[in-house]
């Protein structure tokens, strides 16, 4: 019989710890919330579309043909097939704790040369690689100096009886096949 109390008492205690557990989820606070808030989980960096520079705009010219343009910006990813005199480029990334970028570029032809371009200002390739770049600058770079006796620690004319002793055990190896054996044997 004391068997079957004990073995009652430990139902009896995980009923109450489930009806404890079961409470609190109701019991959130704006502050538990900000603090659940504050564990995200990683959100993977998306970049989508055709990156085009300030350089690559301003090479730009009406009257060129499309051939040119397509060379100088790439394929555009949004073609119209019911406006096919107009190419839109496209960019965007987005990145956690960051707003999201979008930059457009589109270009309208005549027949088959530009005849504009309107969009938003594009940054020059290194503003867009310092936006992007998510490593942390570690301060002030050091300046590399050496003096004239440092330097000539390193210079290769002191180093020639390491170099005869590496040919010479270059040149104690056996020499390599002139012909390998196929990887997969022939039927």
């Amino acid at each position: 019989m004391p068997e079957f109390s004990q073995s009652r008492l430990w139902l009896l205690v995980g009923a109450v710890a489930a009806t404890l557990s079961l409470g609190a989820c109701s019991s959130f606070t704006e502050r538990s919330r900000s603090a659940l808030s504050a564990i995200t989980p990683y959100k993977v960096e998306v970049v989508q579309g055709n990156f085009v520079s300030k350089e690559q705009v301003e090479l730009l010219k009406p009257g060129m043909p499309r051939q040119q343009v397509r060379e100088i910006l790439g394929t555009s990813l949004l073609t119209d097939v019911f406006h096919s005199n107009r190419w839109d480029y496209v960019f965007t990334i987005r990145r956690q704790g960051v707003e999201p970028q979008q930059r457009r570029l589109t270009l309208f032809f005549n027949g088959e040369l530009l005849d504009r371009f309107e969009g938003d200002p594009m940054p020059s390739e290194q503003e867009f690689v310092a936006a992007v770049d998510a490593r942390g600058r570690a301060g002030k770079v050091p300046v590399l100096e050496a003096t004239e006796d440092q330097l000539k620690k390193f210079e290769p004319g002191k180093d020639k009886g390491k170099e005869a002793e590496t040919e010479s055990s270059s040149a104690s190896l056996p020499p390599l096949p002139p012909s390998y054996p196929p990887l997969e044997a022939t039927r």
